[in-house]
């Protein structure tokens, strides 16, 4: 080999080994952020009360993430204005991973019915989907005589506007159930509103309601009584907890899906290697039996995604619903 083809290929060896270099140097610190991370306590804004259904799903991950990284994570339950307090908390919380936000179905409909001082996709960064559900519940009274959701539909067209529905507020999943329902079959229902599950289901068992739409964990020990009765399930498939119930797509109406899910955000601006770690922690628990016994017990299937994931998860979810609640009339007050 000559002299110039030797120093041709020394140099190109020496450019080689300088990109290498350069490339380690600018992934160690991402690399190292994520092994530091975390280095103190974390915490769960839980944005409902204590006892509620997001507070007890959001400890049981927040003690599985405790037990994965070593450092405890601690919930703060902020409630009020339908979740969105303790969301802004997060939103204007520094963007370190230290902060986060357990949320639900609430989020991704609180555009469309309440005006935030915050921005739902652009002040939050997803971490991780954790799980799907729990479904809702079609029910009736134990003594009622529908037997079926197409029952409950020729009733209401055959009474136009005064069959009763339990209404647990505007853009509650009782309400789009209700909602998506109208719009799906072309009927009309008086819509009555209660405070909570609880009052709507009592007053279903004293045959002052007809219908309700229960979230399945709420619903599940009266259905086992036999005071009620459940017609179909509301998600996209049949639940582990309730097999024999068909879906409300299975019951003749394609397409119907109204579930909840848990999932997990941070502040905008948190670098990507924490989104990741605590991604991968979230889809690692997903797969253990434990967790998905927990998580069966309230009616929901664990998830885990990536960030990317969730994102794009929360910004379809707020487009679908806002074109449900616009449709039938309702706007950010």
């Amino acid at each position: 080999m000559c002299a110039a083809a030797r120093l041709e290929e020394m140099e190109a060896r020496r450019v080689g080994v300088v990109v290498a270099v350069c490339a380690l140097t600018c992934l160690s610190p991402l690399t190292s952020l994520a092994q530091a991370y975390p280095n103190k306590p974390v915490r769960f804004v839980i944005p409902f009360p204590a006892g509620g259904f997001s507070d007890i799903t959001g400890r049981v991950v927040a003690q599985k993430l405790a037990d994965a990284v070593g450092q405890p994570v601690v919930s703060d339950n902020r409630p009020g204005a339908s979740g969105n307090i303790g969301a802004e908390i997060v939103a204007r919380a520094a963007p370190d991973g230290y902060t986060l936000l357990i949320n639900s179905i609430n989020y991704v409909i609180n555009p469309s019915v309440v005006k935030a001082p915050f921005d739902p996709v652009k002040d939050f960064a997803g971490v991780s989907l954790i799980a799907s559900g729990p479904p809702l519940v079609m029910t009736v009274n134990g003594s009622s005589p529908w037997k079926s959701v197409k029952d409950v539909i020729a009733a209401a067209k055959s009474q136009p506007g005064k069959l009763n529905f339990a209404n647990s507020g505007p853009g509650s999943s009782p309400h789009l159930s209700i909602e998506v329902l109208q719009s799906m079959t072309g009927i009309k229902v008086a819509q009555i509103p209660f405070k909570g599950a609880t009052l709507a289901i009592s007053s279903l068992i004293n045959g002052d309601i007809a219908v309700v739409f229960p979230n399945l964990p709420v619903i599940l020990p009266h259905l086992k009584s036999g005071r009620v009765r459940g017609l179909a399930v509301t998600s996209a498939k049949r639940s582990a907890a309730l097999p024999e119930l068909p879906t409300m797509a299975e019951s003749g109406l394609p397409g119907f899906d109204v579930s909840g899910f848990l999932g997990l955000l941070a502040p905008a601006r948190t670098p990507p290697a924490i989104l990741r770690r605590l991604s991968g922690e979230i889809s690692a628990m997903a797969k253990q039996q434990d967790f998905i016994d927990r998580f069966a017990a309230f009616g929901m299937e664990p998830v885990g995604s990536t960030p990317e994931q969730c994102d794009r998860f929360t910004r379809e979810q707020i487009a679908r619903w806002a074109k449900v609640l616009k449709d039938a009339g309702y706007a950010p007050r």
